[in-house]
């Protein structure tokens, strides 16, 4: 037994479900992608197993089943204490929306099952004992660091649209190039991806910006003409250096290199949270290259400006501060937050018998001014005589 069973929950569940389901007279591989990281000695605890068996003999088998994915064969097993998605070995035909098959059809013969998938490094199996069953060279691809389709890649890539932007997103994490057959396949089928709902290519594009090699894959998408078929520019040389395991960070410095064009975020639906975050950080952007007031320094947090800094330094900008200088004039504020002023609009209206307006946000927002630059302090007595001073000149 491999050491890696021993250790991970889910890992030994679903040498469980193995065991029994060839107890049961049948067989049954772990397959995917947690072959492939299991390979690479990387930690994957999403484990699928492939199995001979029929659904309705899955089900038969185990005392705890949900139907996930009954039609695709897929039964989830939860006999013991992790989920394990169980799956009939299959083929597929007639792929009419270039994302998913039209039909599936069970067989019992694992090779014809891995045959179907998009590339030889998730095309192999693993038995409960760890011994290897690859009969597409997934290891040996693996080992020269190549992305190679399964079989004949104009194919593959006919069937799924999608599997175009997987082989780039897997180049970016794991500095893979791209076999030369499987890349002019991707760049003959690169129409194509205009199948693909949106957000699901937003969420390619996620992973490739948080992955460790970031401008290869923006570089791939390029020359593949994938760009040509996706809103927005990517134009790779904007990306040298680049570094973030935050989506929204990606996202962000995907805006700023298309000129602070925040319609992107629309196209690919992003949420309203990763809008307002991208507005925030190409806002604090744009102040500290005009050199970051304390109007400025206050508006934003800390984690909003080191994220502007972050952009800076991609963008070859030189700052005359340092990020550890914006923390110490952001402590160094007589207020760190527009809410820490000493008095309301309330008060305003109490101290001037006027009707509430926009008059209001004139006055706080002057108030906040001048308590930041230190002509008044924060208090709320002295902030009263300041407004009659200044509700009287203006």
């Amino acid at each position: 037994m491999k050491e890696w069973f021993k250790k991970k929950m889910h890992w030994q569940a679903a040498k469980k479900v193995i065991n029994t389901i060839e107890q049961a007279g049948f067989e049954a591989y772990i397959v995917g992608g947690a072959v492939r990281d299991y390979y690479l000695k990387k930690e994957n605890n999403d484990v699928d197993i492939a199995t001979s068996a029929l659904p309705e003999e899955v089900q038969a088998i185990f005392t705890h089943t949900i139907d996930v994915g009954i039609a695709h064969g897929t039964v989830l097993v939860l006999d013991f204490g992790e989920p394990i998605e169980v799956t009939t070995y299959r083929t597929e035909s007639g792929y009419s929306d270039h994302r998913r098959p039209d039909a599936v059809h069970f067989v019992r013969n694992l090779k014809e099952d891995l045959k179907r998938r998009d590339f030889t490094m998730n095309a192999m199996a693993l038995s409960k004992s760890g011994d290897y069953i690859d009969y597409y060279n997934g290891r040996q691809h693996i080992d020269n660091k190549v992305i190679c389709a399964v079989g004949e890649p104009l194919q593959r890539f006919e069937e799924d649209a999608l599997r175009m932007l997987r082989a780039v997103r897997f180049a970016s994490q794991l500095q893979f190039s791209i076999e030369h057959q499987t890349l002019q396949a991707i760049h003959q089928k690169a129409s194509t991806i205009s199948y693909i709902s949106i957000e699901r290519i937003q969420v390619e594009l996620s992973k490739i910006f948080t992955s460790k090699h970031t401008q290869m894959g923006i570089e791939y998408i390029e020359n593949t003409s994938l760009s040509n078929y996706l809103p927005g520019k990517f134009n790779h040389h904007s990306w040298t250096g680049f570094d973030s395991e935050d989506r929204q960070v990606g996202w962000a410095y995907f805006c700023l290199v298309n000129e602070s064009d925040l319609s992107l975020l629309t196209a690919y639906r992003c949420s309203n949270k990763d809008k307002l975050f991208t507005k925030s950080v190409l806002g604090a952007y744009g102040c500290l290259l005009n050199g970051m007031s304390p109007i400025d320094l206050l508006r934003y947090d800390l984690s909003v400006l080191e994220t502007a800094c972050q952009f800076a330094k991609w963008q070859n900008n030189v700052l005359p501060f340092s990020f550890d200088n914006l923390v110490y004039r952001k402590s160094a504020l007589p207020i760190q937050h527009v809410n820490e002023l000493a008095f309301s609009g309330r008060d305003l209206m109490e101290w001037s018998s006027k009707k509430r307006g926009a008059w209001i946000k004139r006055t706080l927002d002057a108030a906040i001014l001048a308590v930041l630059n230190r002509e008044v302090e924060n208090d709320k007595q002295q902030l009263k005589e300041w407004f009659h001073a200044f509700h009287d000149e203006g």
